[in-house]
């Protein structure tokens, strides 16, 4: 078993590679519980020298015994037989458990696996068809005139003839297929240009470069820097020591800190294209599967034994290389096999609210005229008039004439059209045109990338309208992904504009000049930027031909901070296993590496101990705020004015560190570095004896100032979630980055603020999770249910618990019982889960946005899903249902589009039915004045044109302009999107009250007709006319009532208005008057043949079209002049202003229902805990005042502090109860006191505040190569491979 080997490849630089990690073999073998017999009975442990002389443990089960040193060629003493029995068996074992995927390395495959082509588009040429016309016939309006079409084939049925309807029917399905292939096009489009990346791909002994479509598995690939992984790799080897390489994983978990993946020892030394040509051998791992965190393998190389491989050598499809010039990587999962295509779902097909509403009154509509249609075949039956001869006619006619079935039929036919078959292909019309608004809106055009909105279905236009809930991904979404060093405190004094656009480098010069020119602070601000410069993992990287420097780090707190310090000619340039060198104002001094104290969650610090060129031997510090604190020395100057600064920064939302320095006596360092040396080496618990020995170092000292980084938010994201809550939105954060770094961005963008209490649930059980729950919900009393002025925080490990079924509905009540809700740490599924529960729950409408292919399952969980184009590639667009380059397009998005598309939608389908039932109840009332015969009143082709012509532009253009407000006022007052969220424009009962307002329209149009002609003479000659003419009367006077409707109904007139209108009446008139004469050239329609003269030439007629109509619509006018006196509405309001150009400004009406905790309260609330503890989850704290550690208050020194001047009271602000094995599991419940609290409690305690947004790191904890060995491993002054 190879332990250490030790050579110089091409490269030049020192390789000293190690075996996989302790952690990651123990977390391999905790998957494989048949393994841990294997492993317990036999123990392996291997000890290994670093660089530095430290001693670090490689083994395999946690039964370690001290083992000799390994020989001069690497090998152990240990027995190579036994270690090569438990490799086979663990191989083996693992074999058993699982079905194992075996993958050749240079060498055909011996199975077909998954092409590496993806497609998230919904439709491809064979499934077309029928997922169309699935989607299609969803829709009962289809069905219904479907079985209409088919009907109307039977002979002698119908009376308005055999393709009256199949043809409109066939019409609007082309409409809609036409619709959705032009919208899959662009899906297809955007998956094409992500299947066509190109990749260099290692084949047959050579380099050729090949689409991203072509890779297949058992495939080399190279990845240069800065490029996304092309499928789901192994890391063979990279650019950089030891085969680490960075990965940004943003795209699959939203965490923005860099992520270090290293490979194996035995292809860490291939960096060339002949290496790979030479490799051969087996890769042995589990099926694909979605679990983004796990991995189980072996690799087995030509003539060596199998070694295991462990999530942390999986470099992902959708992670992105930084920082690392390329990588070599074995292809094992392709395509839709990935593991983040594995955690996407199917592209669903969606259907709005209204539409599935409309299909539900559809259903009703068709009993109404099942009803109609029978009770008029029943009364046929029982008329038998004389005059229509039934005594005298055939046997045959007779039969037709009394079949029920046959009759039944033919009135069904009749009366089809109460639900209008003109309905979808217009819906389809107006939501295209109103997609093409959205894509043509220039306020939602992003200059910088040239992208502009892009509406990617119209399906949903009108539920942008109905928003209740918003699942927001953090990063990229609403930060920019990039940090800026803004603002420090050094010595006191305070530099840097916060609000800086500058964006490059820090802004204030003064600090430089003030060391330059001897101010009295110099001292201090020399060994500040000393330890920027320093106290770090950063590794610099020198461009050949600029000479530039680019810092290659983990975490982008820690790039940014020595950036800050080049910028104040601290330049750090050099880095070797040993030391530093930094440029001081032009000057380089060597700084001597003696030790690196790791940050951790727990530690929530960072500490370097250097010898510095005066011979000094120093420790710098940073890290949080209350820890820092803690540990000064006897001279406490700066703390005032340094805490001051620390509020302000972290009131405005950005990200704080403190810095600190001690002096070290040489002989007390020298002293502690054996002690640490000990515990560096110790076999049992040496994490926890590394940080005791921390903490026997790290004391007594010197604040030198904080720092301050802003975690840039996307331009407007305050302002645009500001008024999103004040439209009555919910915003839910989900995000897969830290805890801490959530709350931050949560301030940053006032979805949390100052006075918001917050309710943090971190638990590590399922037992302590519902107990969590149970009492939050208790707490909550009366409240529960409603919205209260509180912050709910959740991690990702205990929102496993929380969804499962005995705690999910607990969870649901008290997140919906709060005003913000920020869920960190989450997994894409557990995203989509979260979405799914609330759309499910609450039946309001979701939207979820995002810009990562983490993101996507929420996405499409959603009701409506919106794509950030973004720096995280292009997946969730490609499935998303709206795209746009920035979170603050989502304001208009919503309260101009959404609220326009959803009111002139309801308005276009209520006005539709209202036409039809208007037009075809007449036709009802005409069969009972004509003996049930089922004669239709009305000419066939005019009936059929009837919404295709005469009546189809109104409902068109309310749908496509009109408008109750302008943009600008509805953008400056969101709460006027409440009238559409609430869904009041319609529902049931505003559904039929316009279908017995139409009801009542007919009986008017057609009783008032016939009147008019029963009373009077039509003719002065004594003519009377047909049926026809009665029709072509009472056919006019509907086209021009329906049309003056349309025009009551428009808010916003344009001259599309007027022309749609205006241009229907005279459509009709245009019509009758050149129909009427056609018989006499084509020989259609004979019963039309001159019925303009006859209508036109009868002055009832003309007296009728002034007065039915508005005796039609009177009813109509006064309900609405007397609903806008009586009954105003916001909207109605709001217009009024408008004309009269004034300043419109509505308030929101929400309360907070809980008094929050004041600004004095808050601060002095978050001494009397570690806040870290409550916020990451470190340590848990026992509830004896003796075992406190310092700076951290238990509810007896409260009692003391306050000495009865202040109320104590409960809130809702929780620690997290205690692991199972600690002293005491009861949670320890914070008393927050109440707005009476005297300043001097709040100036005794100054000095202990712990502020609760965050500080800035974000490196990476127990990953795959610790910190130290990490810096140990680089020399910079060395040349790196090329990679070919």
């Amino acid at each position: 078993m190879d332990i250490m080997m030790e050579d110089k490849p091409a490269g030049g630089f020192k390789r000293s590679p190690a075996g996989p990690s302790r952690q990651s073999q123990a977390s391999s073998a905790r998957s494989r519980p048949d393994v841990k017999s294997v492993a317990d009975e036999t123990a392996v442990d291997v000890e290994m020298d670093n660089p530095d002389g430290m001693k670090r443990l490689v083994g395999v089960t946690n039964n370690y015994q001290h083992m000799p040193e390994p020989d001069r060629d690497g090998t152990s003493p240990v027995d190579r037989t036994t270690c090569s029995t438990i490799m086979d068996t663990l191989s083996v074992a693992s074999t058993a458990a699982h079905h194992n995927r075996q993958i050749y390395i240079n060498a055909p495959q011996h199975t077909n696996f998954c092409s590496n082509q993806i497609s998230t588009a919904k439709y491809n040429f064979l499934t077309f068809l029928p997922k169309f016309l699935f989607e299609q016939f969803r829709k009962y309006a289809n069905i219904f005139f479907l079985f209409i079409a088919c009907m109307q084939q039977i002979p002698n049925v119908s009376p308005t003839g055999r393709y009256t309807t199949a043809i409109p029917l066939l019409l609007i399905l082309a409409v809609s297929a036409l619709k959705e292939i032009v919208e899959d096009i662009k899906r297809h489009r955007a998956d094409g240009a992500l299947n066509s990346r190109r990749i260099l791909v290692h084949r047959d002994g050579r380099w050729l470069e090949i689409q991203w479509r072509e890779v297949v598995v058992g495939d080399i690939v190279k990845v240069n820097d800065g490029a996304h992984f092309p499928a789901d790799l192994i890391l063979l080897s990279s650019s950089e020591p030891q085969a680490m390489c960075y990965i940004e994983t943003s795209n699959l978990d939203g965490e923005t800190n860099l992520k270090l993946r290293q490979g194996i020892p035995a292809t860490s030394e291939v960096v060339s294209g002949d290496g790979l040509t030479d490799l051969r051998g087996i890769v042995e791992c589990e099926e694909p599967n979605r679990h983004l965190y796990d991995f189980v393998g072996n690799i087995r190389l030509a003539s060596k034994k199998s070694m295991p491989l462990s999530p942390d050598q999986i470099l992902l499809r959708g992670a992105c290389l930084k920082n690392t010039s390329w990588i070599y990587g074995l292809v094992i999962y392709t395509g839709h096999q990935s593991k983040l295509m594995l955690n996407s779902t199917t592209t669903p097909l969606k259907r709005s609210n209204v539409e599935k509403l409309t299909n539900s009154q559809i259903v009703l509509l068709f009993l109404v005229l099942l009803i109609l249609s029978l009770s008029c075949s029943v009364l046929k039956n029982s008329h038998t008039h004389w005059y229509l001869f039934y005594e005298g006619a055939s046997k045959t006619l007779d039969l037709e004439r009394s079949n029920f079935g046959y009759n039944l039929l033919t009135f069904v036919i009749l009366y089809n059209n109460l639900i209008p078959i003109s309905l979808q292909v217009t819906l389809e019309m107006v939501k295209f045109g109103q997609a093409i608004f959205i894509n043509w809106d220039l306020d939602m055009y992003y200059a910088k990338t040239n992208t502009y909105a892009n509406a990617r279905t119209s399906n949903l236009n009108e539920e942008l309208g109905q928003i209740k809930f918003i699942f927001s991904d953090k990063t990229g979404t609403l930060t920019q992904n990039i940090m800026r060093f803004s603002a420090c405190s050094i010595a006191g004094i305070k530099y840097g504009e916060e609000t800086s656009e500058d964006m490059s480098r820090f802004s204030d010069e003064t600090v430089v000049a003030n060391l330059k020119n001897g101010h009295e602070t110099a001292p201090v601000i020399s060994q500040f930027l000393r330890l920027l410069a320093v106290c770090h993992t950063v590794v610099p990287q020198r461009d050949a031909a600029t000479g530039d420097i680019q810092y290659l780090a983990s975490s982008p707190d820690e790039a940014a901070l020595v950036k800050a310090s080049s910028f104040m000619e601290h330049v750090f340039h050099t880095r070797t296993p040993d030391y530093v060198i930094v440029d001081v104002m032009g000057e380089p001094l060597k700084f001597q590496i003696l030790n690196v104290l790791e940050f951790t969650s727990k530690r929530k610090r960072m500490s370097v101990i250097v010898k510095t060129p005066e011979d000094k031997i120093i420790l710098f510090c940073k890290g949080a705020d209350n820890v820092i604190y803690e540990r000064l020395g006897s001279n406490k100057i700066y703390t005032e004015e340094t805490m001051a600064h620390l509020e302000h920064f972290a009131s405005i939302g950005l990200r704080t560190l403190c810095l600190a320095m001690a002096e070290l006596n040489p002989a007390e360092y020298y002293d502690w570095a054996e002690t640490f040396y000990k515990a560096s080496t110790s076999l049992n618990q040496r994490e926890q004896k590394l940080e005791e020995a921390a903490e026997l170092i790290e004391k007594d000292f010197v604040l030198l100032g904080a720092t301050a980084i802003e975690d840039r938010l996307q331009d407007g994201v305050p302002e645009t979630i500001d008024k999103l809550a004040k439209a009555d939105i919910k915003i839910w954060v989900l995000t897969g980055d830290k805890q801490e770094t959530a709350i931050n961005i949560g301030y940053s963008c006032k979805l949390l603020n100052e006075s918001m209490d917050l309710l943090v649930i971190n638990e590590e059980s399922l037992d302590s999770t519902r107990d969590a729950l149970v009492r939050h919900k208790s707490d909550f009393g009366e409240q529960l249910g409603k919205e209260n002025y509180v912050g709910m925080i959740i991690d990702g490990q205990c929102l496993k618990y929380a969804l499962m079924h005995d705690c999910r509905q607990d969870f649901l009540d008290i997140a919906l019982s709060c005003k913000a809700v920020i869920c960190c740490r989450v997994s894409p599924l557990q995203k989509a889960e979260l979405v799914e529960l609330v759309k499910v729950s609450q039946k309001a409408i979701t939207l979820a946005i995002g810009d990562g292919a983490n993101d996507v399952g929420m996405i499409q969980a959603a009701h409506v899903g919106v794509g950030i184009s973004g720096e995280e590639g292009m997946q969730a667009c490609c499935a998303s249902d709206y795209s746009i380059a920035q979170f603050r397009f989502l304001q208009k998005l919503l309260l101009v589009h959404g609220a326009w598309s959803y009111s002139r939608i309801c308005k276009l389908i209520l006005y539709s039915f209202y036409k039809n039932i208007c037009l075809y109840v007449i036709q009802f009332w005409f069969t009972v004045t004509n003996g049930y015969s089922g004669q239709n009143l009305f000419e066939r082709w005019s009936l059929s044109l009837y919404n295709v012509i005469f009546t189809a532009s109104p409902p068109v253009a309310i749908g496509l302009f009109d408008r109750y407000c302008s943009a600008k006022v509805m953008m400056n007052n969101p709460v006027l999107y409440k009238d559409s969220q609430g869904g009041h424009r319609f529902n049931m009962w505003v559904f039929w009250v316009w279908i017995i307002n139409a009801i009542y329209h007919s009986i008017i149009l057609f009783w008032m007709t016939v009147g008019i002609l029963n009373t009077d003479v039509a003719f002065s000659d004594g003519k009377t006319g047909d049926y026809l003419f009665l029709g072509n009367f009472v056919y006019t006077y509907v086209v021009v009532t329906v049309t003056i409707k349309a025009g009551l109904e428009t808010i916003a007139w344009t001259w599309l208005q007027h022309l749609s209108l205006w241009g229907s009446i005279f459509c009709w008139f245009f019509f009758l008057s050149v129909y009427s004469q056609v018989y006499s050239f084509i020989g259609i329609s004979p019963e039309m043949y001159g019925q303009a003269g006859y209508v036109f030439g009868c002055s009832l007629f003309w007296l009728g079209l002034f007065l039915i109509p508005i005796t039609t619509l009177l009813r109509d006018i006064v309900w609405k002049a007397l609903r806008r006196d009586l009954f105003k509405t916001h909207r109605q309001t709001v217009q009024e202003m408008e004309l009269a150009n004034k300043e419109i400004k509505l308030e929101s009406t929400f309360r907070k229902r809980l008094k929050p905790i004041s600004e004095r309260a808050r601060l002095l609330s978050r001494n009397l805990i570690s806040l870290g503890d409550r916020m990451i989850g470190g340590g848990r704290r026992s509830t004896n005042s003796s075992q406190a550690p310092p700076g951290v208050y238990t509810p007896q020194d409260i009692e003391g502090v306050t000495n009865g001047s202040c109320e104590l009271q409960k809130r809702y602000i929780q620690v997290p109860s205690q692991a199972p094995n600690s002293p005491s599991s009861a949670p320890l419940e914070i008393g927050v006191m109440s707005t009476s609290i005297q300043a001097g409690v709040m100036s005794a305690s100054v000095q202990a505040r712990s502020y609760n947004d965050g500080f800035a790191f974000s490196q990476e904890e127990h990953g795959v190569v610790n910190q130290t060995q990490f810096i140990r491993a680089y020399d910079t002054r060395l040349e790196k491979p090329e990679g070919l």
